[in-house]
């Protein structure tokens, strides 16, 4: 890791030595005749560590040792001064110095000292971004996922999370959109305030306004006392919309008028209340579609949807399927306390062949099922559920036992252009063979027939 140095001295001889006997030492150096230059370097930015002279006209050496203290912490300052003032160096030292030499400067005792305050750096450093990563992690750790689709998901979570932006959360239902709404509430500067959840779907459209801007008693039948609702619950903190797409024409008028405003009124009051609050909404539904139907209102979408977190569904990042069965596996052999060990081979490939329509919770649930009804430490085909078996048949080729590696080999291309149809091409590439590889094959067993692919390429005609 390279380093950049700044030396501030007045004097320009030992100003210019110091720099020239660090750069032969390999580091990048920059000078300055005087504090308050050397304060304003400083402030721009990606300095290391600073070697300043104690007596200067203007900010001294002093006050910029205080000012660097002050708006960066843990910058080491090494402080250079004439015999005279070697009290004035401790006390520099006292108030937060690396160390101090005394003029004339000895460059093997500078360059010992730069090296031992730079690896002091780096080990804060090093501990820091340490600290940032195991921290996003530790907010990551219910979305479980190294697929370059989920990598997308966590970076656009990470750069989201800490503004003020509304973020619309996209995707087939199972996906996990909610924990997607946790990891941003958790990554934001609200993660000490409240997270409140909404589902919208649940509730009929009266309920649902009572619920998100409270009621006054007596607002309808059964209000017999004020309610505060979901918003002010969740001021200054985050609110959590799953299902936006079910609200009426009623309720998201009044929800565009709080994010434009931040201002509402309960449910038979006339009271103006106003919030601080984010809002983080989930939807399975194409919002397009619904604003084209006429359900939805196009700039309420717009506001919702100034950042979109969009999950890919299960089927589309089946390189995360190991992560999640064995997260899975590990979470429910310890809350049923069974000693499961793993999955055999073949349960394995119909867990990793089946599409999964359900997402994630529904490889959780079957996980779960297969554990439960495991009765050795091996889940096996038969434990996994009905859909999974039917999955696995048709996914499978089968090879009798005995069959030579011709015989072999004229069952898998005969089984694969089955199943695709008749589609040669489609064949071939699976197959990772060339199409010319295949006519031949085929036209050598007798079964060259014609291709049902809808176009072929016009160099292959």
């Amino acid at each position: 890791m390279k380093f950049k140095l700044l030396v501030v001295d007045d004097e320009k001889n030992i100003r210019e030595g110091l720099a020239a006997a660090l750069r032969m030492d390999g580091h990048d150096v920059e000078t300055s005749p005087d504090g308050d230059a050397g304060l304003k370097r400083f402030q721009k930015g990606d300095i290391d560590l600073v070697i300043t002279d104690l007596r200067m006209p203007g900010l001294s050496g002093e006050d910029l040792l205080q000012r660097i203290g002050s708006e960066s912490p843990g910058v080491p300052v090494i402080v250079l001064t004439g015999h005279g003032t070697v009290e004035n160096a401790v006390e520099a030292m006292r108030n937060g110095a690396y160390d101090f030499l005394t003029k004339p400067v000895n460059l093997d005792r500078l360059s010992l000292l730069v090296k031992r305050a730079l690896q002091n750096r780096e080990l804060v450093l090093r501990h820091r971004r340490l600290e940032e990563e195991l921290e996003q992690k530790r907010q990551f750790t219910t979305m479980i996922g190294t697929s370059a689709p989920m990598r997308r998901v966590f970076d656009t979570i990470s750069r989201a999370a800490p503004t003020k932006a509304s973020i619309l959360i996209t995707g087939e239902s199972g996906v996990g959109k909610e924990l997607v709404a946790d990891a941003i509430h958790e990554l934001s500067p609200r993660k000490d305030k409240p997270l409140i959840k909404v589902h919208c779907a649940a509730l009929a459209a009266s309920l649902l306004e009572s619920e998100l801007f409270g009621h006054e008693k007596g607002a309808f039948t059964g209000a017999v006392g004020r309610k505060r609702g979901r918003f002010e619950l969740a001021n200054e903190g985050t609110l959590f919309l799953d299902e936006i797409g079910e609200i009426d024409q009623n309720i998201q008028i009044k929800l565009l008028r709080v994010l434009q405003e931040k201002k509402f009124e309960r449910v038979g009051g006339e009271e103006t209340i106003e919030v601080d609050v984010r809002i983080v909404t989930a939807t399975n539904k194409d919002l397009k579609e619904e604003i084209e139907k006429g359900t939805f209102r196009e700039d309420l979408y717009y506001r919702l949807n100034v950042v979109n977190v969009h999950v890919p569904p299960l089927r589309e990042r089946k390189d995360d399927l190991p992560l999640l069965i064995t997260a899975f596996l590990k979470e429910f052999a310890e809350e049923n306390g069974k000693a499961v060990e793993g999955i055999d081979d073949r349960a394995r490939a119909a867990l990793y062949a089946y599409d999964w329509p359900g997402n994630v919770r529904e490889l959780r649930n079957c996980i779960e099922s297969a554990l439960v009804m495991a009765k050795g430490p091996i889940i096996t085909m038969a434990d996994l559920p009905p859909t999974l078996h039917t999955a696995s048949e048709a996914g499978w080729i089968r090879i009798p036992m005995g069959s030579t590696m011709e015989d072999a080999e004229r069952i898998i291309i005969r089984d694969t252009l089955t199943a695709q149809k008749g589609n040669k091409s489609k064949t071939a590439e699976i197959l990772d063979i060339g199409r010319k590889t295949l006519h031949r094959k085929l036209a050598e067993w007798g079964e060259e027939a014609g291709d049902t692919e809808e176009s072929v390429p016009a160099d292959e005609t």
